[in-house]
């Protein structure tokens, strides 16, 4: 696909490929995003393509130009973060389903980048010592600092997902924490978090399908919990809770994204390109040197 574009030097008329890449450009993140309320936030059909690559190949040679401009602007938002001279930094929190891919999205996105800009923090059961503390205490610990992408595998939202189907709290105590979630990243936004939220949404076929082959290969049978099955017997349960999740905390500082993730290749590429749209509206720019870069030019051609 081209489009028609006048040079304005000359006053010719040249013919200009548009890669996937520009044609996703600050679509992906309107198409994906959920609107406040929005409580019709997971119809969609987690193997449809809505914006994109419609083939695996196509999504991966893209991926390729994609993880160069990834990596530049990472570095970039690095640099700046250094010393402190900015404060801006990404959080890019993953939920969804067991088996729905946060750890593969870990792995093919955010191997893009250079690890050392990276923060990943994955969080499980609370251990005895945060159980102690309020539900925000220990996700407050690993907020990512200034210059750095952080990841979160899992989050503050089990405590308004697993802990609402589990009952692990009161109705009364699950449904305040909307409130307490939306103020906590409005603060996150007001110091410079750019904050990425991707629900990963995946069909209970394919579910069952991804769950069947942990059992029958044998080196990925340590992948397999049988509490995953029990948590299966809730789907309906976990996509209310979702559901509401979303439609309550989903703000225009904090927005929330359904990701179809029944295609690995497809999540990986929709979730490449939201952290892309996000680091280009940051538009990091690497700070300039403190030092005469002339004079030092000159006394390293100086020195033996």
């Amino acid at each position: 696909m081209s489009y028609l574009a006048v040079d304005r030097c000359t006053g010719r008329v040249r013919v200009i490929p548009i890669t996937l890449r520009i044609m996703a450009a600050a679509k992906v993140r309107d198409e994906l995003r959920v609107r406040p309320g929005d409580r019709g936030c997971l119809s969609a059909k987690p193997r449809k393509i809505p914006i994109g690559p419609k083939s695996k190949s196509a999504a991966k040679a893209d991926l390729v130009e994609v993880g160069k401009r990834l990596a530049t602007l990472q570095e970039a938002l690095f640099a700046q973060g250094v010393g402190g001279r900015d404060p801006r930094r990404v959080l890019l929190v993953l939920q969804g389903m067991d088996t729905s891919g946060k750890g593969g999205t870990i792995g093919h996105v955010c191997g893009l980048v250079d690890p050392q800009g990276l923060h990943i923090a994955s969080f499980k059961k609370p251990t005895e010592e945060e159980s102690t503390h309020d539900f925000l205490w220990r996700i407050r610990k690993q907020v990512p600092g200034p210059g750095m992408i952080g990841v979160f595998d899992r989050s503050h939202y089990e405590d308004v997902l697993i802990a609402r189907v589990e009952s692990l709290v009161s109705e009364e105590q699950w449904r305040s924490r909307y409130a307490v979630i939306n103020t906590f990243e409005a603060e996150l936004a007001a110091e410079g978090v750019a904050l990425v939220k991707c629900m990963l949404h995946i069909s209970r076929e394919k579910q069952r399908e991804r769950l069947l082959r942990r059992l029958t290969t044998p080196e990925k049978q340590w992948k397999y919990n049988p509490a995953d099955l029990r948590a299966r017997a809730k789907w309906d349960d976990y996509q209310a809770a979702y559901t509401d999740a979303l439609a309550s905390c989903s703000t225009d500082v904090a927005p929330w994204y359904v990701v179809p993730a029944d295609r690995k290749w497809y999540r990986n590429w929709a979730i490449a390109h939201l952290l892309l749209e996000t680091l280009e509206e940051m538009a990091p720019r690497p700070p300039k040197p403190d030092y005469d870069v002339k004079a030092e030019i000159a006394a390293l051609k100086a020195s033996t």
